[in-house]
């Protein structure tokens, strides 16, 4: 399938750093694996001669072939500085998905146009509309004609085609089809303008401040007069977790080939990462010539997932390098703390009048933070109580706080509440609760 414009849809040149590496590391591209296409056929040419040779010097020469084709990978486990990272992107970021924190950002408040990676909240909206059940994996959809004049990364949808919504989704996850976006904006909302206004409220209900949508796909508006696409390295971020709520979407973010019309279509995943990168399965690339080359990306190791940003580069190449350095910084520096589960009890409470007499309290969203591996030793909880305790008490009443403490520095805290509800006893049953902690020989208040 030939592909043009947006991201460019050219097989990138890639070496490959081994599918048990666990390190994400950055990759240096140097042909559609020309080097291990170009490696099997030396192989073969040498094994027709290699009784003229002796052993040692066939496998010396074959290494050095092999060094002329393909360039060493930069393994990235020495980045455990901030100020080992260097970044030429216009913004980047780091966050982290489950609680939202920022391990690391640069610019993440300027706008820039994010070309297809506007195609995150297309597909936000997508998958809300599929949890909602206003549309369904196996709806079939025409493409109108707009949809198919659409340019850029596309898979040539002709006016008239008929093709399923998973199909649709996998063409703009894998490989940034800008038609069938359209197709699926028009699906879900009745018109490409009905969708796009949907895009914008969206991104107000997120909080994302400095974001506008012109367009589902990201191209550029085609005129100096009409604003098109802007958003920031921290709204992209924002963005990115909230679609990540919807784990299947990994299922097709990364894939690396997969195929449409039965077979006869190719697609061919434009964040290369997703191959070249163990653990990244996700999320967008982009590319105009205004925005320049970026990416979004996230991966997932333990119990930590991540999400890097990167807007504006000049090469395709370095979008992934850079998104690589933020990931390896995450993963080499950070790990998830937890203070407290979600309802797991954190403290018991005493009701000396109450029934019954004792409750424990809970985080009712559990509370945790990435923490950087040097504040292990200094971190700590307290459980701070706001409310005075005394019966009547309701299921979930708000109590106060668990903190978070790295030194003597507060970092975090997250709401407290009774686990039960705590009725008040009456006279006589507190006399005969006193009469039996005296035949037990244990202490009881009585009023």
């Amino acid at each position: 399938m030939n592909r043009t414009g947006d991201d460019q849809g050219e097989l990138s040149k890639v070496n490959r750093t081994g599918d048990d590496q666990v390190e994400l590391s950055k990759v240096n591209r140097t042909g559609d694996d020309r080097g291990e296409l170009s490696m099997c056929l030396i192989k073969e040419k040498f094994s027709k001669n290699k009784t003229i040779m002796s052993s040692a010097l066939y496998t010396i020469i074959l290494i050095i072939l092999f060094s002329l084709f393909l360039k060493t990978p930069i393994f990235s486990a020495g980045l455990r500085q901030k100020s080992d990272l260097n970044f030429s992107a216009r913004s980047v970021l780091l966050m982290e998905q489950e609680t939202g924190e920022i391990l690391y950002a640069e610019n993440e408040h300027r706008s820039f146009p994010p070309a297809s990676m506007t195609k995150i909240m297309t597909l936000l909206l997508v998958m809300e509309a599929l949890e909602e059940g206003h549309i369904s994996l196996n709806d079939q959809v025409t493409a109108s004609s707009y949809a198919a004049s659409m340019g850029g990364s596309q898979i040539w949808l002709e006016p008239g085609e008929v093709m399923s919504v998973e199909d649709l989704i996998k063409a703009v996850a894998i490989t940034s089809a800008n038609d069938a976006s359209v197709a699926l904006a028009e699906h879900i909302s009745g018109s490409n303008e009905n969708f796009v206004a949907e895009m914008n409220r969206k991104a107000e209900k997120l909080g994302m401040e400095n974001t506008y949508f012109y367009n589902v796909h990201g191209l550029p508006s085609g005129s100096a007069e009409i604003q098109g696409n802007y958003t920031t390295a921290y709204d992209l971020g924002v963005l990115a977790r909230e679609l990540l709520k919807y784990p299947e979407i990994l299922n097709w973010t990364s894939t690396w080939i997969d195929y449409i019309r039965d077979g006869e279509s190719f697609l061919n995943n434009t964040n290369r990462m997703v191959r070249h990168n163990p653990g990244v399965d996700g999320l967008k690339t982009g590319y105009t010539r205004e925005a320049k080359y970026g990416v979004t990306a996230t991966a997932r190791k333990g119990d930590m997932r991540l999400i890097s940003v990167v807007m504006g580069v000049d090469q395709s190449e370095q979008r992934f390098e850079e998104a690589a350095d933020l990931l390896n910084f995450g993963f080499n520096n950070y790990v998830m703390f937890t203070a407290a589960e979600a309802g797991a009890a954190i403290k018991n409470i005493n009701f000396p009048y109450g029934r019954p007499d004792s409750i424990s309290l809970a985080c009712p969203e559990g509370i945790k933070i990435p923490l950087h591996k040097k504040d292990l030793q200094t971190v700590s909880t307290a459980v701070n109580i706001t409310e005075e305790l005394t019966a009547p008490v309701k299921k979930g009443f708000s109590v106060g706080v668990l903190e978070i403490y790295v030194g003597q520095q507060l970092v975090k805290e997250a709401e407290i509440v009774t686990s039960k509800e705590v009725e008040k006893v009456s006279v006589v049953h507190r006399l005969f609760r006193w009469l039996g902690s005296m035949v037990r020989g244990t202490s009881s208040k009585i009023w």
